[in-house]
């Protein structure tokens, strides 16, 4: 089998790939107002290096648009493909426009490095709901409270509520859970 001419094929993706790291968007708290009286805000996040480096393309996704409510419930998946979990991943909320650029409405940004230790561990006969390990706010972290990576249903999932920088108000609250790829390489 030849490789690909620029060297890098989709098989090369494929044998960096961790995972998958599945992002439920709950919901925006205290937003910011940027319309008259309210604001209409999506989320869009971005996961990756703008670099030519292949491994760590840059990611963006994005949630749909909930009009006129400062405190919105999206309780969408959003879904990042994991090649290096040392990258954080970034949230920034706009409010959409239709005449005008979309106005940011705060960011924040996650390490998602104490999510992969917890997920490297055996879980083999511990309850539903026991936690894991804890991760509290900091200056180096846009946590506003504790946050606590678990063990439910069969599965290690985190909540994190997000603190947003470069505003005068608003928080996100956001769910993290995995997913393991048939194929890929895996945390082990």
């Amino acid at each position: 089998m030849t490789d690909s001419p620029g060297g890098r094929g989709s098989k090369s993706l494929m044998e960096n790939l961790l995972g998958l790291l599945r992002i439920r968007v709950k919901r925006g708290v205290n937003l910011a107002v940027r319309d008259v009286r309210s604001s209409d805000p999506y989320i869009v996040i971005k996961m990756g290096k703008q670099s030519d480096h292949v491994d760590h393309e840059m990611q963006k996704l994005k949630t749909r648009v909930i009009k006129k409510d400062v405190n919105p419930e999206w309780n969408e998946d959003l879904t990042l493909s994991v090649t290096d979990p040392s990258i954080p991943v970034k949230l920034t909320v706009y409010d959409h426009d239709t005449f005008s650029k979309d106005d940011k409405m705060g960011d924040a940004e996650f390490d998602i490095v104490p999510y992969i230790e917890a997920l490297k561990m055996d879980y083999g006969g511990i309850p539903s709901g026991t936690i894991i390990t804890r991760v509290q706010p900091c200056r180096q972290n846009c946590l506003s409270e504790e946050s606590c990576v678990r063990w439910s249903e069969g599965k290690v999932i985190q909540d994190l509520c997000l603190r947003l920088r470069n505003v005068e108000c608003g928080e996100v609250e956001i769910q993290l859970q995995w997913i393991d790829l048939p194929g890929s390489k895996g945390l082990s």
